[in-house]
């Protein structure tokens, strides 16, 4: 019997690790990037662990299935004297006045990489990669990335990011292959909704 429930759970998981895969990895949904670069593998940074450590808002990304319709959305990362780091994500849905949400996923940093690539634990045992294209010198802005190009995320550590940065940002992407018009901002303050290039509550895209 137990024999059975364990199969009959395994093959759950991988039921649902395989849905999960295919959203993120956004095979079938996402349009054709234009970007001549597209093809060029991604390639990450070094990374001060210690350094890199704390809250950082979010401030941009390609809109998803886990993260439309959030709010006020930022990352907590800790890092545990195992090595592994403790990543707290925030956010409230459509509204500033919504309850915050949290969830919480567990990091490895990839041996090798400098502290660049990360296995991140969703839930056991389904882990997805978490790259890290770029971090300015003070530690102030960074962007994350995703293999196949189709997530990215611009963060900061103020919940405020003037357009000449971002615009800057959005270079940088593009000169790895993204294509930048797919960005969204993420509304980190209640006048922001509706403004030109920032994600509302309810957009497809």
């Amino acid at each position: 019997m137990r024999r059975v429930v364990y199969a009959i759970v395994t093959a759950a998981a991988t039921a649902v690790a395989s849905v999960l895969l295919l959203s993120l990895a956004g095979c079938s949904n996402d349009p054709p990037n234009p970007n001549p670069r597209a093809s060029e593998p991604l390639s990450t940074v070094p990374v001060d662990l210690p350094r890199y450590m704390g809250r950082w808002y979010i401030i941009a990304n390609i809109p998803y299935f886990a993260e439309r319709d959030m709010v006020a959305s930022r990352a907590e990362w800790t890092l545990r004297q195992d090595g592994k780091i403790d990543d707290s994500y925030y956010g409230r849905k459509k509204s500033f006045d919504a309850e915050e949400k949290h969830y919480q996923f567990l990091d490895t940093p990839v041996p090798g990489k400098d502290g660049g690539e990360w296995r991140v634990q969703l839930f056991w045992p389904i882990h997805v990669t978490q790259l890290t294209l770029y971090v300015d010198p003070d530690y102030r802005y960074t962007i994350l990335g995703y293999p196949g190009k189709n997530l990215g995320w611009i963060f900061s550590r103020e919940p405020d990011m003037s357009d000449d940065t971002y615009r800057a940002l959005l270079g940088r992407l593009d000169a790895m292959g993204y294509d930048t018009s797919r960005f969204r901002r993420v509304p980190q303050r209640p006048d922001q909704l509706g403004k030109p290039g920032f994600a509302s509550p309810g957009d497809e895209d």
